[in-house]
């Protein structure tokens, strides 16, 4: 192919090959979309709460886990895991619409809270926000 390019023995051929620039791109392209799929699908799923006035009230699970690990349900003290559930997939059976808000204290393990989680979804609960205490944005720094 070069030697048809040259027309004669002095000229030298000064085209770029952008044939490999466009292979590597079409791969990353392709990573980057099976990857992102990946990512969003294992993301867990949450609806924070919105507030907004109107007539329409939220049905609300609350749950609350504080520092010494106790576990309560709408002011209810929860011994085990077990009844947690019972407790969820009763409540969802009265309102297939609930949505669950974890109050969980800043000292309680992850786990524990993934777990509280799982068990929610366990109960038909998929709608899942966290509880937080506003504070005022950092200072950005320039």
């Amino acid at each position: 192919m070069s030697a048809m390019a040259r027309s004669t023995s002095s000229s030298t051929f000064s085209g770029i090959n952008v044939t490999p620039l466009v292979d590597i791109m079409l791969v990353l392209l392709i990573i980057f979309m099976v990857t992102a799929r990946l990512i969003n699908s294992q993301a867990v799923p949450m609806d924070l709460p919105k507030a907004a006035t109107g007539s329409e009230q939220q049905t609300v699970f609350a749950v609350a886990l504080n520092s010494k690990g106790e576990l309560t349900v709408d002011s209810r003290l929860v011994t085990g895991d077990r009844e947690f559930l019972e407790l969820a997939r009763s409540a969802h059976a009265r309102h297939t619409d609930l949505r669950a808000v974890i109050h969980a204290d800043t000292s309680i393990n992850y786990g524990r809270v993934v777990r509280l989680m799982d068990l929610l979804r366990q109960g038909g609960i998929g709608k899942i926000a966290f509880a937080v205490t506003p504070t005022s944005p950092e200072p950005t720094g320039t």
